[in-house]
């Protein structure tokens, strides 16, 4: 099998949604003052390719360490959501018939190709009709190569509040999964791994998101 890299790396000054705390890794300490190199790193619990855990818009609902692991990884499903384009909307029809429960759905936009430019703000998004098929076709895991499921900015998140109200993973800033749609429409089965930093009580964390592809 082949390991597609599904994520972002993290730097100093990356993209980061509107208002979220910005990135800075400096050394902590060097092998020359301090005889090991160590980072001191400062960024968001969204920081480049993470997992939003139901949390992130209501305090009554679970964090990401009450969610059960197998939120995070297992059988993989991409749809080619590229015709949506520019703020364009992912609509039910693109998931009708395509989804079963317990899938990790990827949504490929596309949209990782404008990544750390402005242009990636104006970004396809799903329908809330989108996100309600989802959820009642049984599926916890949706994730896009986006900047958000819902539009960007706004001060209305419909798609989290349903996704998330059925205490659903989101995974956000994915990246390369053009490769994993191609490898998806050769017959090649997905497998999909994101599993998020260990952090108690938190609304969400980087991935280092992955794709296992083969016959």
């Amino acid at each position: 099998m082949r390991i597609i890299d599904l994520s972002v790396p993290i730097r100093s000054g990356m993209q980061v949604y509107p208002g979220d705390p910005e990135v800075t890794i400096r050394p902590a300490l060097t092998v020359t003052a301090d005889g090991v190199n160590v980072l001191h790193l400062d960024l968001g619990s969204q920081t480049g390719t993470h997992v939003d855990a139901p949390r992130h818009i209501d305090d009554m609902l679970p964090t990401l360490d009450e969610l059960p692991l197998d939120r995070f990884t297992g059988p993989g499903v991409v749809i080619d959501a590229r015709a949506a384009g520019a703020g364009g909307s992912i609509g039910r029809e693109y998931f009708a018939d395509r989804v079963t429960a317990g899938q990790i759905v990827l949504i490929a936009t596309g949209w990782s190709r404008h990544w750390g430019t402005h242009a990636y703000l104006n970004h396809p998004h799903l329908t809330v009709e989108a996100a309600e098929y989802l959820v009642a076709a049984g599926v916890r895991t949706v994730g896009i190569d986006a900047l958000s499921v819902d539009p960007t900015p706004t001060e209305e998140i419909p798609v989290h509040r349903i996704l998330c109200g059925a205490h659903a993973v989101i995974a956000e800033n994915l990246t390369g999964l053009g490769e994993v749609l191609m490898a998806q429409q050769a017959g090649e089965r997905v497998e999909v791994s994101m599993f998020p930093l260990s952090l108690p009580g938190s609304d969400g964390a980087p991935v280092r998101a992955v794709a296992c592809v083969g016959a």
